[in-house]
C-alpha cells in the first residue's frame, strides 16, 4: 500500500491495546513508516517482544511509557468483550467493558489533546471503533460491547465539534471494522456454537489486523485540511 507518511516521520504515536491483534499490526505499520511508537497494553511483555522484532525498522516501538515527547498521533485501539447480557448480566463485566472501551478512550483522548495543544501540534486522533457501533450484531453475549461502541461513535462526533468550536486543526477519525481475526472473542470466554465458529474460521470477508493497519495509514496520509 503506497501512502504518503513523510510528515509523520520521527513523530511520536501512542497506540493503546498494542500487544496483539489490531493494535500490534497498527504499531508495526507505524514503526515501518518511521514513527516513534509508544505501545500501551496490559501485557507489557508482549509489546516488548514485538518491539524486539522491529529493532531494525525505520521507526521504533517502546513498550514502556517513560519520557514521552509531544504526541502527534493517538490510536485508541484498546477494547474488550465480556460474555454477558442485559437481562441477568454481571455488573463487574459491564463495568470492565465500559471502563476500557469508553472511559479509557476518553482519558487517553483528553491527555493527547492536551499534549498536542500545549506543543502546538496539529495531530491526529484515531478511534478504532466497530461495525457494532453502528448496527447491533445478532450475536449473543456481547450486548454491552455494542453499547460501548455506539458511545465511541457519539464521542467521535462530540470531539470533532469541540475541536471545531475552538478552531483546532487536530483531526479526528473513527474506523469501524467488521469481523476481524483477533483473539478478542476467545479472551472473553464466550461459548461459540459450532456453526458460528465454522463461519468465523471460513468466512472470506473476515478482516485481518493488517487491513485495519492499512486503513490507519490511509487516514494519516490524507492532507492536513481533510477532516
Amino acid at each position: 500500500m503506497v501512502v504518503s507518511m513523510e510528515r509523520w516521520k520521527g513523530k511520536v504515536a501512542v497506540v493503546t491495546g498494542a500487544s496483539a491483534g489490531i493494535g500490534a499490526a497498527i504499531a508495526e505499520a507505524l514503526v515501518n513508516a518511521g514513527l516513534q511508537v509508544i505501545g500501551i497494553a496490559r501485557s507489557k511483555e508482549r509489546v516488548q517482544a514485538l518491539a524486539k522484532t522491529l529493532e531494525n525498522k525505520p521507526g521504533k516501538l517502546y513498550a514502556v511509557q517513560a519520557d514521552i515527547r509531544a504526541v502527534s498521533i493517538l490510536v485508541n485501539n484498546a477494547g474488550i468483550v465480556r460474555g454477558t447480557n442485559l437481562t441477568d448480566g454481571n455488573t463487574k463485566m459491564w463495568k470492565e467493558v465500559l471502563d476500557t472501551n469508553v472511559l479509557g478512550l476518553c482519558v487517553a483522548t483528553r491527555q493527547a489533546v492536551k499534549s498536542m495543544r500545549d506543543n502546538n501540534i496539529d495531530g491526529h486522533i484515531i478511534h478504532i471503533n466497530s461495525i457494532a457501533g453502528h448496527k447491533v450484531p445478532t450475536f449473543p453475549g456481547v450486548n454491552v460491547y455494542a453499547a460501548s461502541k455506539y458511545a465511541v461513535t457519539a464521542l467521535t462526533e462530540t470531539l470533532r465539534q469541540e475541536l471545531n468550536f475552538v478552531k483546532s486543526k487536530i483531526k479526528i477519525t473513527s474506523i469501524s471494522p467488521g469481523g476481524t481475526k483477533t483473539d478478542i472473542i476467545q479472551a472473553a470466554d464466550i461459548v461459540l456454537t459450532k456453526e458460528l465458529e465454522d463461519f468465523l474460521k471460513s468466512n472470506p470477508t473476515i478482516l485481518k489486523p493488517e487491513d485495519i493497519a492499512d486503513a490507519v495509514l490511509y487516514v494519516l496520509a490524507t492532507p492536513p485540511h481533510v477532516q
